[in-house]
């Protein structure tokens, strides 16, 4: 700020320079838009790898066509995206009360938190998803461990594919460790709230055993002194596999086959192999664990076969006696056993259905389905597979909103042809069905690409070409730049085994003119792409964004100039502000055409920047205005090359 001298002596001052970086904004973020199998509804979910699309989604499902798409997009050289899962239907959330003696604690839900807020992931995933508590903690009185474990059926067996784990939580409120939000916000897998819960069954959280029965058969407090079990004594075992199936009674004995185990710690093991041994028919027999922490045992069964059963319970009494086995202490004070093994998410989960027209368009007011991506601050390209499995009527519906969002947001959409146009007058007929549809932010490609489908014994799958050409657009992008066509030799369709249709020149020239951008298959250079035509680049409309270069070119400096002229509102609009305006955006233009990015030899020839009384007028200047005028001179894409060939004749060539 200015300094006002009021002693003598040296002043400094430090004056700003004018200069304000304009940064190049992205231009290669993919936006997909689709049905899928697990992840938050009508939410945008960034991603920067397959990987992540896996654990957020699921991976590849048989019912998605973007999750193709999006194995496409990271394949050809993506590297950042936008998915959005949408459904229709009867789809619904997996959730489980959790209580303690018939109070309520909490209900858990499936779901994660997501930019702060806690958002359900419906689906029948989560029916797999079970909770697990214990007191082995610093405070067993209070205090408890929560285990969440997402569970799946596997070749006949049980699988875990993921294990949260979160220790010493109290429901005291306020408090630290408080299990609600500690799960909440550190959990993938499940949400916790109090406030569904039925408040006649809710106890008081003040209390200090306010916290959820443990898991699995609990026993009471072992004896002071020592009583342990000798060396081959009967242990009898009544097995209820729940559900209304009969009770299993089995008889086992507990073998040291050695020195007899000086505490109950050291009886743990032996316990523990001798209910496996009871019957190796019983699954959940043979996997059992016995655990000893607090002073008392725990026992859980086995969970690892297919036909677990989280129902079920298990009491051991003594032998011989068929009195509880009070020198292990396997049973509660009362002598009844405690509670279920595990507590499964057994209902609710639902997929719903692929969406439909409705789910993908969405409400803007409640950012659902395209409008999700009002909470995404920039994404360049879009691309909505499933809209080409729609009826014709719903598909335009679906791509011509997209089409003026995109336009609204500076993004490129990426227009999908149905499976079944896959020859030359197919594709004919369907643009001409759909003219309704050009437009400078939009491109087509014909035909789909065929790739090998992991999920059908890597037999071909003709999928959109949305997603392979969104990662060729990303790979073009970081190797030459926007103002590069992602076409010709160089772009290659990786992963992609063949094509639905393989096209001649003559057909490529048929369709060209068009407005179609041609998929084609080259001896040596393989399958690649052969057009870079935005849909409004047919040549009787003789559009000034014919070619998708210039188009997302101009796209990426209208955002990136929109962003970085934001400090210029508010200033004063006079010569000094105009002089610092044609300063910082000469500065952005001149290193674009050091680049490349502009035709001419010169800057003067190549793009030009004013902002001077000429522009902004006296009338301009009385409403606030300050009218900038950037023009450049794009590069386009060599699209046809003409050889002449003659021979000589005696003449001298000039």
């Amino acid at each position: 700020m200015p300094i006002t001298p009021t002693y003598p002596g040296v002043y400094i001052e430090e004056i700003p320079s004018g200069v304000r970086t304009i940064a190049g904004v992205a231009t290669s973020l993919a936006a997909f838009l689709d049905f899928f199998p697990r992840g938050p509804l009508n939410s945008a979910v960034q991603l920067f790898s397959y990987a992540d699309f896996e654990r957020e989604f699921g991976g590849l499902d048989i019912r998605s066509e973007a999750s193709y798409a999006i194995q496409q997009f990271f394949l050809n050289g993506g590297t950042e995206a936008f998915a959005i899962r949408v459904a229709s239907g009867s789809f619904a959330t997996a959730s489980v009360i959790i209580s303690a003696g018939g109070d309520q604690i909490f209900r858990a839900t499936a779901g994660r938190r997501l930019r702060g807020v806690s958002v359900n992931n419906p689906g029948a995933w989560a029916n797999g998803l079970r909770l697990e508590v214990d007191y082995d903690t610093s405070t067993p009185d209070e205090y408890f461990n929560l285990i969440v474990t997402e569970t799946a059926q596997q070749d006949g067996r049980t699988v875990v594919r993921q294990t949260e784990t979160f220790r010493n939580l109290t429901m005291r409120p306020n408090v630290a460790n408080n299990a609600i939000e500690v799960v909440n916000e550190g959990s993938r897998l499940v949400q916790l709230d109090r406030a569904s819960l039925v408040p006649a069954s809710v106890p008081d959280p003040f209390v200090t055993s306010f916290r959820p029965d443990a898991t699995g058969t609990l026993g009471g407090t072992a004896p002071a002194v020592a009583t342990l079990p000798s060396d081959n004594d009967e242990l009898a075992i009544a097995l209820n596999p729940g559900g209304g199936a009969p009770v299993v009674n089995l008889t086992t004995r507990i073998r040291y086959g050695g020195a007899s185990p000086a505490d109950y710690a050291a009886v743990r093991s032996y316990v523990e192999a001798a209910i496996r041994a009871a019957d190796v028919n019983q699954p959940l027999l043979t996997g059992a664990a016995v655990q000893f922490s607090n002073n008392r045992f725990r026992v859980l069964l086995g969970r690892g076969g297919a036909n677990f059963q989280p129902d079920a319970t298990i009491t051991l009494t003594d032998g011989v006696t068929g009195t509880p086995a009070t020198d292990l202490a396997l049973t509660v004070a009362t002598g009844a056993t405690v509670r279920v093994q595990q507590i499964a998410f057994t209902t609710a989960g639902a997929d719903g259905d692929r969406p439909d027209a409705t789910a993908l368009r969405g409400a803007r007011a409640a950012k659902t389905g395209l409008y999700a991506l009002e909470d995404v601050d920039l994404f360049n390209i879009l691309c909505i597979p499933r809209a080409a499995e729609l009826s014709a009527t719903d598909m335009r519906a679906v791509y011509a909103e997209a089409e003026s969002y995109c336009l609204e947001r500076r993004a490129f959409l990426i227009v999908d042809i149905p499976a079944t146009v896959n020859e030359l007058d197919e594709m004919q007929t369907w643009l001409s069905q759909n003219d309704s549809l050009r437009h400078q932010n939009a491109a087509v490609y014909f035909p789909r690409p065929r790739i090998a489908d992991p999920l059908n014994q890597n037999r071909l799958r003709s999928v959109g070409a949305s997603g392979t050409m969104a990662g060729l657009y990303a790979h073009s992008d970081s190797a030459r730049g926007v103002w590069k066509a992602p076409a010709g030799t160089e772009a290659r369709l990786r992963n992609v085994q063949e094509l639905d249709d393989v096209l001649t020149d003559r057909e490529n020239g048929a369709l060209n003119p068009l407005g179609v951008n041609c998929l084609r298959t080259f001896p040596v250079y393989g399958n690649v792409c052969w057009g870079a035509r935005t849909l409004d680049g047919a040549d009787a409309l003789a559009s000034d964004w014919k070619y998708i270069p210039v188009r997302r070119l101009a796209l990426f400096l209208e955002e990136s100039l929109y962003r970085g002229t934001k400090w210029v509102v508010f200033e004063p609009n006079d010569e000094p502000l105009w002089a610092q305006i044609r300063l910082n955006i000469g500065a952005f233009m001149q290193r674009l055409f050091r680049q490349g990015a502009f035709q001419g030899q010169t800057p003067r020839e190549a793009y030009f920047v004013k902002c001077d009384k000429e522009t902004t007028t006296q009338a301009d200047i009385n409403l606030g205005i300050v009218n900038i005028v950037v023009g450049f001179a794009p590069l386009k894409p060599a699209e046809f090359v003409i050889i002449r060939i003659q021979q000589m004749a005696g003449q001298i060539p000039t």
